[in-house]
């Protein structure tokens, strides 16, 4: 599908093309999955009677628990025919195996040819990579293979290293990076230290990774402005998930991400997965299209969004996802007030007084959340404990309670957990549930 205004497809022919895709995926889960043939069966779905995404709420819904107790239930070709397997980060639970074939590699270069595109990539770009290529990582996969359908220049130069960052940028001038959030901020504060500036160099746009950089409304939230008053460049965010193989990315409006019609169908459900309407909350759900090794019917991410469907002034007319909410089971219960981890992470990265934090929850003794911030001050002392407190109890208009620690206390923190992201949220109510018996979320 070629990517210029004037080839955008409208809503109806966006309609046709999931409907048609959609039949064809039923057909071949029908045939290939092991999984989806049961659950056909068991639950009486007649999938001829399934002519559009609009029909897709007479199937029950997958979960990642099935995915992780069934994985090889949801493979529809044989293993010889597997060339690449990727895995989640397991940053908080059991990692998802997702494993791929050759057209299923095609398939994810596509998607992020489209993506780059729609971020006002072209084959004039140099993209300097700051991230991982290795560790079963689709997202670094992917990049590299949707830069190198879109011909321009990459520099896979991994995570980390502020200074061999800086090195590389003036030595090879890369006009874009791709990279997550909270490094592109230590990126900052070494050009600051090292008296470089950012607004100098060549990169004039960042596509950011794996943390929101925008409220729900669109503003760029602490971390984003953050980011804008240090380095003048055109800020890009995604959303993207192993288990769709596709992204959704913003175009240069910035109005959220747009949606690969011919790629995915995405549902936002209720708790009683039924859909919602635009700028609601619900649960991202998504259908991949196009897959050949492992297709996903009606999966739920456990990612909570709001989708908006009003025409995007780049001219698009897909679907567009707001940043992320939360996750489900990340959803916080304390003292009568419903809080999920990003909108404390904002919080905290608002306040002066904090350099770095872990947030910890855990059940107390009747059952009920409680939240304990880990903090590292700038300046420990009574003025500022009073200041933190002062201020968590007017935004938050609750109290959790404070453990100030040392910068090596934390950092231990940061790298306990087993995955690729560096742990910011500990769930201790996920060790209560399963002691005692009561089947826990594991979450991503």
């Amino acid at each position: 599908m070629p990517d210029t205004p004037a080839a955008y497809p409208s809503a109806e022919k966006i309609k046709s093309i999931q409907a048609q895709k959609l039949q064809e995926l039923l057909t071949y889960l029908n045939q290939h999955s092991p999984y989806y043939k049961k659950l056909f069966a068991k639950h009486q779905v007649q999938i001829s009677g399934i002519k559009s995404p609009g029909d897709l709420t007479r199937i029950p819904t997958t979960n990642k628990e099935d995915l992780q107790q069934r994985t090889w239930d949801f493979l529809c070709v044989s293993k010889d025919k597997i060339v690449e397997y990727a895995s989640t980060s397991g940053t908080s639970g059991l990692p998802v195996t997702i494993a791929l074939t050759e057209n299923d590699l095609v398939r994810l270069a596509y998607n992020e040819y489209h993506s780059f595109l729609c971020a006002d990539g072209s084959a004039h770009d140099i993209y300097q990579l700051m991230l991982t290529l290795d560790r079963q990582f689709m997202a670094g996969i992917a990049y590299y293979s949707g830069i190198r359908k879109l011909g321009a220049g990459i520099i896979r130069l991994g995570p980390g290293v502020p200074s061999l960052q800086w090195e590389t940028i003036h030595h090879l001038k890369p006009t874009a990076i791709v990279a997550v959030p909270s490094f592109i901020l230590k990126l900052i504060e070494f050009a600051k230290e090292s008296r470089i500036d950012p607004n100098t160099s060549s990169v004039r746009k960042a596509i950011c990774i794996g943390e929101n950089i925008r409220n729900t409304d669109f503003s760029f939230n602490i971390l984003g402005k953050k980011i804008k008053e240090g380095w003048d460049i055109h800020l890009y965010s995604t959303y993207a998930s192993t288990e769709m193989q596709t992204a959704f990315t913003e175009c240069r409006e910035g109005q959220g991400g747009h949606l690969q019609p011919e790629l995915l169908i995405v549902e936002l459900l209720d708790e009683n997965d039924q859909p919602v309407g635009s700028h609601t909350p619900g649960e991202v759900t998504i259908t991949t299209l196009g897959v050949e090794g492992m297709p996903l019917l009606r999966y739920k991410t456990g990612d909570i969004c709001m989708y908006f469907d009003e025409p995007c002034a780049c001219g698009r007319g897909s679907l567009r996802l707001s940043p992320v909410i939360g996750r489900k089971n990340e959803m916080i219960k304390f003292k009568g007030t419903t809080l999920y981890p990003p909108a404390l992470f904002d919080l905290l990265n608002e306040m002066e007084e904090v350099i770095d934090f872990v947030v910890e929850v855990y059940s107390n003794e009747v059952g009920l959340d409680e939240i304990l911030l880990h903090l590292l001050p700038a300046s420990p002392g009574e003025a500022s404990d009073r200041r933190i407190r002062a201020y968590l109890q007017a935004r938050l208009r609750v109290s959790p309670r404070i453990a100030y620690v040392s910068a090596e206390e934390l950092q231990k923190m940061h790298l306990a957990g087993t995955g690729r992201k560096q742990v910011k949220f500990i769930d201790r109510r996920i060790e209560i549930n399963t002691i005692a018996g009561k089947g826990g979320k594991t979450g991503r």
